[in-house]
């Protein structure tokens, strides 16, 4: 019983800790001076990204054979093709071209407390698809290709802390999906450790604390894919949470809104559904869907078109695959080429949220991927790019799109443009959204949907496959509110 007791204290202790550090909006360095120092390296680490014909792409080659694009190491990744089926959707079968890769990176930050509060180090990195260049980064953020150095490039820094943890303390680990229309069963360890250690920071690295990171949410294109997906991954839940915030002085409306957002991280507060129902619920939903996902040939991707500067679909619609070519003094390698996806339009994730007994809760969709490892995924209530569907079928329209698009502005609980994975997409930007429903709003979502608090969901964070990358950057401008005005 002490050790279970010992456990308890442990988790609570560390939940709190993670509570005073969202609280914490001045650290090591103030919000300003951030901004200074942030503006500083958007404009001093410039990188000269130049499209290239697909053709040109240094030491990249396309099989004759096939038609799939790889490079000549046989790492990093693939430009292949995927047939995909699903019964009884919309577009039950279609093919497309997908990324293959097959090795794990490493998504990591190095946590520290300063002066009595946890900061996190995150890194300002450019990458060539990034749309405003520099974005605030996890500590490190490097495929295995590149941790191993195929590239013959310099070192990975402070890569030993995720790599041998056993001086230091894990707060999370765990391997977490990446696009599955996109990508081809990849994953990323996501991971969180805590140093006491001295560490200084290098140049273009910054101890910030939670309640700063979670300002920076805010702004459009600021924290990229990789931190809110480590991000999310923090266990930002425990027994009574929401008392280890103090009341603030704000209007009335907006500090009840917060208290819903505390008390769905508490996890004496009981949600719709108790955790065995929504595991069942998966497990059902996933056997009831009959998908069917392998790799072809990329010349056999029908409808899909390959000219002297890109790979695209004769609609015009979903994404491209170009070429480019990067030059960056502020990189492992200083010059290289490479394939990237480019969506075509903006993209929209949105979580549907309501109050339910005073205890907010989001509507998440089991939606069904290609390129998952277990057919399906928890994700948003609404995941899309809403230009696709002047082509698709009116079925294929995604539920609760319509309701999201005309939301107003007094529903909007949270709304940033925030982009994608720079390394391998092409200025990949979603609008994020939390739009809140009234406390009766009651529609019969489908078979497909369930109501969760933040709580529920983070506990299923602790597992692989579960909570799809859209879901957990929402999941972390959810926690952003906790700690900021709406």
């Amino acid at each position: 019983m002490s050790g279970i007791l010992t456990a308890l204290t442990s988790d609570h202790r560390r939940a709190v800790r993670i509570a005073e550090s969202a609280q914490a909006t001045e650290g090591v360095i103030t919000l300003a001076r951030f901004h200074e120092w942030f503006a500083e390296r958007r404009k001093g680490d410039l990188a000269r990204v130049e499209r290239v014909p697909l053709d040109a792409l240094d030491r990249w080659g396309t099989d004759p054979a096939t038609g799939d694009i790889r490079h000549d190491s046989g790492r990093f990744f693939t430009v292949t093709g995927l047939a995909a089926e699903v019964a009884g959707a919309a577009v039950p079968a279609w093919t497309q071209p997908i990324l293959l890769q097959p090795e794990i990176g490493i998504l990591g930050i190095l946590v520290k407390e300063i002066d009595g509060v946890l900061h996190f180090l995150m890194q300002a990195k450019n990458e060539p698809g990034n749309p405003g260049g520099v974005e605030i980064s996890p500590t490190v953020q490097a495929t295995r290709s590149n941790y191993t150095r195929v590239h013959q490039g310099s070192p990975v820094p402070y890569l030993d802390f995720f790599r041998d943890t056993r001086r230091h303390h894990v707060v999370a680990d765990v391997l977490q999906s990446e696009q599955g229309a996109w990508f081809f069963q990849k994953r990323n360890r996501n991971i969180i450790v805590e140093t006491t250690d001295e560490v200084e920071p290098l140049e273009g690295f910054v101890w910030l604390t939670l309640g700063q990171l979670h300002h920076l949410l805010a702004g459009d294109t600021v924290v990229n894919m990789d931190a809110r997906t480590v991000l999310s991954c923090l266990p930002f839940s425990g027994v009574g949470l929401s008392s280890s915030y103090p009341s603030p002085s704000r209007p009335l409306g907006d500090q009840e809104f917060r208290q819903s957002v505390l008390r769905s991280c508490s996890e004496e507060f009981a949600g719709l559904h108790d955790i065995g129902d929504i595991l069942s619920w998966i497990t059902g939903t996933r056997s009831g869907h009959e998908v069917g996902a392998r790799r072809v040939p990329l010349r056999e991707a029908e409808l899909w078109h390959r000219d002297e500067e890109a790979i695209r679909h004769e609609s015009g619609l979903f994404f491209r695959v170009i070429g480019v070519d990067i030059e960056s003094g502020h990189r492992e390698v200083a010059r290289w080429s490479q394939p990237l996806v480019e969506p075509i339009g903006v993209g929209v994730n949105a979580f549907v949220v309501k109050r339910v007994d005073g205890v907010l809760h989001a509507l998440v969709h089991a939606g069904v991927q290609p390129g998952y490892l277990d057919v399906l995924e928890l994700g948003p209530t609404v995941r899309c790019t809403p230009d696709n569907y002047a082509w698709l079928p009116e079925a294929a329209r995604p539920p609760f799109l319509d309701e999201v698009l005309a939301a107003p502005p007094e529903r909007i609980r949270f709304s940033s443009v925030l982009s994608e994975e720079g390394g391998r997409f092409y200025s990949a930007r979603n609008r994020y959204l939390i739009v809140e429903a009234d406390a009766d709003y009651a529609p019969d979502p489908g078979p497909d949907y369930r109501w969760l608090t933040l709580h529920q969901l983070v506990g299923l964070l602790r597992h692989s496959h579960y909570v799809n990358v859209e879901a957990r950057s929402l999941v972390a401008c959810l926690h952003s509110l906790a700690s900021r005005p709406a």
